[in-house]
C-alpha cells in the first residue's frame, strides 16, 4: 500500500515513520512517498528515516519526489501536512496581529485566518489533483486551520477527506486516565470545531463520572487543561474544553504573555529548525540523533504561553505522553483498512448533528471508523455560550472559505472582522491590508 504525505520534508514525518514501521495490527504499508517543494529538506528528513529504520521492525521503502502528479499517482491515503509560507509566514501570522494588538497565534484568530488564505488554493489543488488521479484515495488532512481546509477539500473529495487533531485525543486520554478507566469501556460526548470544542460527558457502565472528575482537585490536577483555565472555570463550564479555548477564554492573558515573550511561537520554531535543517545538512550522519534533541524542545515547549513563566519550558511528561498526530492517523488509516471499528475525534460534515450549524459545516466529534467510513457519533444538543461561539466561528470561517475561493477583498475583511477575537472593523482592515503586504501568499491568493 503507498501512502503519501505532501509536505514530506516536514518535521514531524519520522513520527509517522516511525508509528508505520511498528510492529502490530495495523494498515501496513510498502511504500512511503514523500513530496515536497524543496529537495534539500526531502533529503535530509531521509536521512532521518534511513537512521530511524535501522532500530524498526517493518520499514517501508521511503521514495521523493517533488512532482505532485507522481506522487499522488497510485496512492492509496494522501497525508496533508503542508505549510504553505513555511516558518517565515507564520511568524508573520502572528507578528503582524500582536503589533495591532490583537491575539497573535497560528490557528486562533486573525493569524489563523492569514494562513488559511494562503492555503486554501494549495489545498484545493491537492484535492482537485487526488480526485483526478487516485479516486479511490482517503485523504486523512493534518494542514492547518485543519477544520477549514477540511471543509475546502470536501468540494472536490467529499466523505474521503477527514480531517485530524491530536487535542482532543490527548484532552480525552487524560479524562479517561482521571476516572480510572480504559478507552474501551469509555462512552462520551465532545463536540465542537477544530481547536474549539468541549468534553461534556464521560460515562461507564451508563454512569456519567464527569461531575465526579469535576468535583475533586486530584483528579482535575491530572488534567492539563483544566490546569490551564482553572478548576473554577471548569466546574463552572460543566465541562473540560479543549486547551485552544485558552485562547477565547483568556484572550487578555494570552496576548499580553505572547507580546511579553522574548519570541513567538513561529520565531521559536524558526530558530529551533532552522539549525536542524542546517545541521543536519552539514553532518547527515548525526542527522537522527539532532532530529531527537529537537523534537524533545520542541513538544516539551508546546502552547507555554498558556503556562505560567517558570513552567514554560518545562511541559510534564504525561501531557506529551501517548502519540500525537502520527497515531491518530495510523489508528484512523487501520479502521479504513482492515474494518475493525474504531472511535475517535475528527472533523467531518456535520448533515445535521448540530441543527443549528450548516450542513456542510465541518465540525469535529467523536466518530466511529470501520470498513464502511466513518459514522458521526449523534451529540447532545448545544447550547448557550457554547452554540454561540461555535456559530460565530463557524461563520468566519466559511467567510474565509468563500473569499479564497471568489478572490473577494471584501468577503476576507468581514471575516477578519467577524472574528471574536478582532474587536474593531478598522483594525480588521489594517490586518488584512497587512497581510496582503506583507505576506506573498496572502496577495497571490487575491489576484
Amino acid at each position: 500500500m503507498k501512502l503519501t504525505i505532501i509536505g514530506g520534508g516536514g518535521f514531524r514525518v519520522p513520527q509517522i515513520f516511525e508509528a508505520i514501521s511498528s510492529d502490530g495490527d495495523h494498515a501496513r504499508v510498502t511504500e512511503l512517498c514523500l513530496f515536497d517543494v524543496s529537495r534539500e529538506r526531502l533529503d535530509i528528513i531521509n536521512s532521518v528515516l534511513m537512521q530511524l529504520a535501522e532500530s524498526l521492525a517493518r520499514p517501508p521503502r521511503v521514495t521523493l519526489t517533488t512532482d505532485l502528479d507522481e506522487a499522488i499517482t497510485g496512492a492509496q491515503f494522501v497525508f496533508s501536512a503542508m505549510r504553505i509560507g513555511g516558518a517565515e509566514g507564520r511568524i508573520k501570522d502572528e507578528r503582524i496581529a500582536l503589533d495591532l494588538g490583537v491575539l497573535g497565534q497560528e490557528t486562533i484568530g486573525p493569524g489563523g485566518l492569514a494562513y488559511a488564505l494562503r492555503t486554501l488554493p494549495h489545498a484545493r489543488r491537492l484535492a482537485e489533483r487526488v480526485a483526478a488521479l487516485a479516486p479511490d484515495a482517503w485523504v486523512i488532512n493534518f494542514t492547518n486551520p485543519a477544520g477549514m481546509v477540511t471543509e475546502a477539500m470536501r468540494a472536490s473529495l467529499g466523505d474521503r477527506v477527514i480531517g485530524i487533531c491530536d487535542t482532543p485525543i490527548g484532552l480525552m486520554r487524560r479524562a479517561v486516565h482521571a476516572v480510572g478507566s480504559t478507552p474501551d469501556a469509555v462512552d462520551f460526548d465532545y463536540v465542537g470545531l477544530n481547536h474549539l470544542g468541549w468534553l461534556r460527558r464521560v460515562s461507564v457502565g451508563g454512569q456519567d463520572l464527569l461531575p465526579g472528575l469535576l468535583a475533586s482537585d486530584e483528579a482535575l490536577g491530572g488534567i492539563e487543561e483544566a490546569r490551564l483555565m482553572g478548576f473554577d472555570w471548569v466546574r463552572a463550564l460543566g465541562a473540560i474544553p479543549n486547551e485552544y479555548l485558552y485562547y477565547y477564554y483568556f484572550e487578555r492573558e494570552a496576548t499580553e504573555r505572547i507580546r511579553s515573550s522574548a519570541e513567538t511561537r513561529g520565531q521559536f520554531l524558526q530558530r529551533q529548525q532552522s539549525v536542524f535543517y542546517r545541521e543536519a545538512h552539514q553532518h547527515p550522519g548525526s542527522a537522527l540523533a539532532l532530529w531527537n534533541r529537537t523534537k524533545h524542545d520542541r513538544e516539551s515547549s508546546y502552547m507555554a504561553e498558556s503556562r505560567p513563566e517558570e513552567e514554560r519550558d518545562n511541559r510534564e511528561e504525561s501531557d506529551i505522553d501517548g502519540g500525537g498526530y502520527q497515531t491518530v492517523a495510523l489508528d484512523l488509516m487501520s479502521a479504513l483498512v482492515n474494518g475493525r471499528e474504531s472511535t475517535m475525534i475528527l472533523n467531518v460534515a456535520n448533515r445535521g448533528n448540530v441543527a443549528e450549524l450548516p450542513d456542510e459545516a465541518v465540525i469535529e466529534v467523536a466518530c466511529t471508523v470501520g470498513a464502511g467510513g466513518v459514522a458521526p457519533h449523534n451529540v447532545a444538543p448545544v447550547t448557550g455560550d457554547m452554540l454561540g461561539l461555535m456559530q460565530q466561528v463557524k461563520a468566519v470561517e466559511q467567510l474565509t472559505i468563500a473569499a479564497s475561493v471568489s478572490r473577494d477583498r471584501a468577503l476576507a475583511w468581514r471575516a477578519i472582522a467577524a472574528h471574536p477575537l478582532v474587536d474593531s472593523i478598522s483594525v480588521a482592515r489594517k490586518l488584512f491590508d497587512t497581510y496582503r503586504a506583507e505576506i506573498p501568499g496572502v496577495a497571490a491568493a487575491f489576484e
